[in-house]
């Protein structure tokens, strides 16, 4: 397998030209995700995309703690855990943008972005999304409605002018960075409302969108740079919410799948994948939306995995003084630490109670570094590894786990079982874009 930026371009030329080839984009900063999608990808003799987003990784720490210097090194020995090659790890920058910063006027806000893009380019991120669709404190508009193409436009320019500029201080070193630009309709991370339908964004959109970019580009003396615009990011009619989910249609998306065809180069990027049918994301795959990003997903499948080990726990530990009560432990995390959740959560006490624990948006997936919860998991491993799980218990709990470990493929320890548990959503995306 070649190196990771080298596998990516050859990806891409092969999915404009026959429709073959996808990627999986693994937008999360969790240990047991990261390593399980290095694992699948070592299975897969493949590259594997990770991706930090503007307010998980910042200059400021963002909501992982890390600056983007400090999350290559953590990949990097995540990598190094598992024995994967690091020269195979691609890594990317997701809407980055004054994203975080929309509650400060343009100019402040536009400043930190820049800043932004530079940690990230001089740490060797090498897939950039410009995004610049946000409205800051002071931009005048229906904010109903999309801010204005040329203002996106001339704001990702000259983003991408600082990237190069920071690129250009490495003295050559490492590839010049490749730019996805656009946004899909929703806001990241899935809906935050019961919806009828998703509409897929028009190819009339994407092709203004597309060109009115070109032209911001070439304005700001960019040219030469376009032809590394890789892809658009669009919405092709996928979504999730708390208990929806929202199947890929074909028909509905068929003029926009065709319409990037016009546009050297490039191909399209989807964002909330998740929760997709296999079958979906191979039609995604092969209607040029090659570019599958998915989070919440991989930390619910994680999630799914310690509720039933906790769930096993309790059938082998009688003893109450010394079970984790991660699940509990969870939950009062949440309830003292409410920033991540309450405003995306409505309903009732009983719904909203519901939603922490199973959402498809999965808003517990920010709480997992938490010391508390750590500590949780720490004791439930000690636990099950002391007592030994059954097989009895893993035919009722995990039985696909069961069959791997009775097969030699898997260990019986909680670890192992629970990383396998989002490896079966990663290989579901390997499947669908024809890796594995």
């Amino acid at each position: 397998m070649s190196d990771a930026l080298t596998g990516f371009q050859a990806m891409l030329i092969s999915n404009r030209e026959n429709g073959t080839g996808g990627i999986c984009s693994v937008c999360s900063a969790h240990a047991e995700v990261i390593k399980a999608s290095m694992e699948q990808a070592v299975e897969d003799d493949s590259i594997v995309l990770i991706e930090a987003t503007s307010n998980q990784v910042n200059q400021f720490g963002g909501y992982t703690g890390m600056k983007a210097p400090d999350f290559v090194e953590y990949v990097n020995r995540l990598a190094d855990e598992v024995g994967f090659p690091k020269e195979r790890v691609l890594l990317g920058g997701d809407h980055l943008g004054p994203n975080s910063w929309q509650d400060e006027p343009a100019a402040s806000a536009m400043d930190k972005a820049e800043e932004l893009i530079r940690s990230y380019v001089a740490a060797g991120f090498r897939k950039i999304h410009l995004d610049c669709s946000m409205f800051c404190a002071d931009d005048e508009g229906d904010r109903h409605a999309a801010l204005a193409d040329s203002i996106v436009g001339a704001r990702a320019a000259r983003l991408c002018a600082a990237s190069e500029d920071e690129w250009a201080k490495t003295d050559g070193k490492g590839a010049r960075p490749l730019y996805i630009i656009g946004t899909e309709v929703p806001i990241p991370g899935g809906a935050q409302e019961e919806e009828d339908t998703v509409i897929p964004t028009t190819a009339e959109d994407a092709n203004r969108t597309i060109a009115v970019t070109k032209s911001c580009f070439e304005d700001a003396g960019l040219a030469d740079v376009w032809s590394r615009v890789i892809a658009l990011v669009v919405q092709p009619g996928v979504e999730f919410g708390d208990d929806q989910i929202f199947d890929y249609v074909p028909a509905a998306a068929a003029g926009l799948s065709e319409s990037i065809m016009a546009h050297s180069g490039m191909v399209f990027e989807a964002h909330s994948t998740d929760y997709q049918r296999e079958e979906g994301l191979a039609e995604l795959v092969r209607d040029h939306f090659c570019i599958l990003k998915v989070g919440p997903w991989l930390t619910y499948a994680y999630r799914e995995a310690i509720y039933l080990l906790a769930d096993v726990e309790k059938e082998l530990i009688t003893d109450e003084s010394r079970l984790s009560r991660v699940k509990e432990v969870i939950e009062e995390v949440m309830l003292a630490k409410p920033g991540n959740w309450k405003k995306y959560y409505k309903g009732t006490d009983e719904e909203i109670t519901y939603k922490r624990k199973y959402s498809f948006s999965d808003r517990s997936r920010y709480y997992w570094p938490d010391a508390d919860i750590q500590g949780a998991i720490a004791t439930l491993n000690a636990n099950l590894r002391e007592k030994g799980i059954p097989f009895s218990l893993l035919s009722q709990y995990f039985p696909v786990e069961f069959t791997m470990i009775r097969d030699g493929k898997l260990d019986n320890d909680p670890v192992a079982i629970a990383r396998q548990r989002v490896r079966q959503v990663v290989s579901i995306y390997s499947r669908a874009s024809g890796i594995a």
